[in-house]
């Protein structure tokens, strides 16, 4: 698990996450592939992952757009947030591919973070990530699931990861 930075009751309170314009959003959550054998061994329907193992997200009942297959809209929670993938866990910073180079990002969308942007606090969790994600085993994890790396707009890029 990677250590939070947004409080859940921050998370909570915000309308943003899981919520998607488009059923094919670059921003719909990509699964590792051992995620995908985990959520099936959980019994999770193989109808919530798409063939490009994606979450396959659901018609918005309260109105316009998609949100995720695994997301309780009335209590604004995840329901499987206790396995959640790699890439929730990650949010609301991101790994983007840019011109061939693969950067770590955070989106600006989060409340949260607009908040925080130039805090000491924020420096040090992204220092944390960057040790993080250029530890070997996730280098590893990152090359054998380059479907994660992603094309990002109206993002902040933080640092180039050493991929």
């Amino acid at each position: 698990m990677i250590k939070q930075f947004i409080p859940q009751e921050a998370c909570l309170k915000c309308r943003g996450c899981c919520r998607f314009t488009q059923a094919d959003s670059v921003w719909l959550p990509c699964l590792l592939d051992e995620e995908i054998q985990d959520l099936l061994d959980k019994k999770i329907p193989a109808a919530t992952i798409s063939i490009n193992r994606r979450i396959q997200p659901l018609p918005n009942p309260q109105g316009e757009g998609f949100i995720c297959a695994f997301f309780a809209l009335k209590e604004n929670k995840c329901k499987i947030y206790e396995f959640r993938p790699f890439e929730c866990q990650l949010y609301p910073f991101l790994i983007n591919l840019r011109g061939g180079k693969v950067i770590l990002t955070v989106d600006l969308n989060c409340p949260y973070i607009k908040e925080k942007l130039g805090s000491r606090e924020l420096k040090e969790y992204t220092e944390y990530l960057i040790s993080l994600l250029n530890s070997p085993q996730q280098i590893r994890l990152l090359k054998d699931n380059p479907q994660i790396i992603q094309a990002y707009e109206e993002v902040l890029d933080i640092i180039e990861l050493n991929i």
